[in-house]
């Protein structure tokens, strides 16, 4: 684990930055990558905000046959260089030979390729209808490579799909499709719960395409929120079962409503020890009506890693009287935060005046400004309080962040 410094009463003392990083899986199909009242279906209509009732919850049985029409498997075909080194892109795996359902595997789950011709290799997501007129939410993840895609809709249709906008910071990404046999065709769409929130302790139920068994439903509870697992989401932590396949799939409340995105698992052994994490719904319906509109997100971003104040950290950084906050671990060399003033060994415990007691949620601060923007930094160094004024640039893209800054969070 890297340390930093950070300089108190001229000496510098050495201590850990951050605690232990959860081992995630990333759960489109395959071998897993570290890091992590219309009637049923009606075409056109959504499927729950007329479905659902009112002060009565529906049960799962009901609540499956009203929404699943509009949840569909995400398949991406990538053609591979038979003479270049096969690695799938971050977060995808293959198919086993024994799965069902597919076609053409080769020795190892992987394709077949021609003695003249590139290989194949196929991955697979969940996704849902968000609107009407074919328009898909998924994880970025999934879709992330100049792929095929190919969407299974609950009713047999195949439907080929092209991306029109993702977002890398929430690995969020709108799909479109189209039937080409009926262009006017209007798809079962479902509905945002991001109102009011389910409570830690609600029930819910996930739906997707685990393993490539489409259609898979799964049932259990909000565990709890806020869960910091470095890509600057607050995530929703659900007990459900989602596994490899799932990413991209909705998880519903009891009155037919998206509660939130699966995105990521923690597991020891890639497979589902319980533990899911998912956007939660009000984040996804804000960058999903982003991207459906053609906008590019851009994020406010300076140039600083940090981890969270612990009681052990502040004790190992003699940091008296403070408790919580966002330690700087490092600085980006000529970035916004070190021409700012900032300094390595700093604490951040508010962002425009608005407290920030981890460091996911100082990331999320700096990343609602908008590139160039003035944000103003409450700082704790040498045990006085400070203001650091710092303008903001425009935050990379995901792989950028992680060869920059390793596995540290960054704003």
């Amino acid at each position: 684990m890297p340390t930093g410094t950070s300089k108190r009463g001229g000496k510098k003392r050495k201590g850990p930055l951050i605690g232990a990083l959860l081992a995630l899986v990333l759960v489109a199909g395959g071998t897993a990558a570290v890091l992590l009242k219309p009637e049923v279906g009606e075409p056109g209509k959504a499927v729950t905000r007329s479905a659902a009732r009112p002060g009565k919850a529906m049960t799962y049985a009901e609540v499956f046959e009203r929404v699943s029409p509009a949840v569909v498997s995400i398949n991406v075909t990538l053609t591979m260089d038979p003479a270049a080194e096969r690695q799938l892109p971050f977060g995808f795996g293959l198919d086993d030979d024994e799965e069902p359902g597919r076609e053409g595997r080769g020795p190892g789950g992987r394709g077949e390729a021609p003695q003249d011709g590139p290989a194949q290799e196929r991955a697979s997501g969940s996704g849902f209808f968000i609107s009407p007129d074919g328009l898909i939410l998924t994880n970025n993840h999934v879709v992330q490579e100049d792929g095929e895609i190919e969407v299974a809709l609950k009713d047999g249709r195949e439907l080929k799909a092209t991306v029109i906008g993702r977002d890398e910071t929430t690995d969020l990404a709108v799909l479109k499709v189209a039937d080409p046999k009926d262009p006017k065709a209007k798809f079962p769409f479902v509905d945002f719960q991001d109102a009011s929130k389910p409570r830690v302790g609600d029930w819910i139920i996930a739906i997707g395409n685990p393993f490539g068994f489409g259609g898979t439903a799964t049932a259990g509870i909000v565990s709890a929120y806020g869960r910091d697992i470095g890509q600057g989401v607050d995530f929703l932590q659900i007990d459900a079962p989602i596994n490899r396949g799932n990413s991209g799939g909705p998880t519903f409340d009891t009155y037919g409503r998206v509660v939130g995105v699966n995105t990521a698992i923690y597991s020891p052994s890639g497979g589902s020890v319980g533990i899911g994490f998912a956007v939660p719904a009000d984040q996804a319906a804000a960058v999903a009506r982003q991207l459906m509109s053609g906008k590019v997100i851009r994020r406010g971003y300076i140039g600083a890693s940090v981890g969270s104040v612990t009681p052990g950290l502040a004790e190992a950084e003699g940091l008296e009287g403070v408790k919580t906050g966002a330690l700087v671990a490092g600085l980006t060399r000529g970035g916004p935060a070190e021409r700012g003033g900032l300094k390595t060994g700093d604490v951040v415990i508010a962002v425009d005046g608005h407290k920030v007691e981890t460091s996911g949620e100082m990331t999320r601060a700096v990343g609602k400004a908008k590139p160039g923007q003035i944000v103003r930094l409450t700082v704790i160094r040498d045990g006085r309080r400070r203001t650091v004024i710092v303008r903001t640039g425009t935050r990379p893209s995901e792989r950028e962040l992680a060869e920059r800054e390793g596995r540290r969070g960054g704003g």
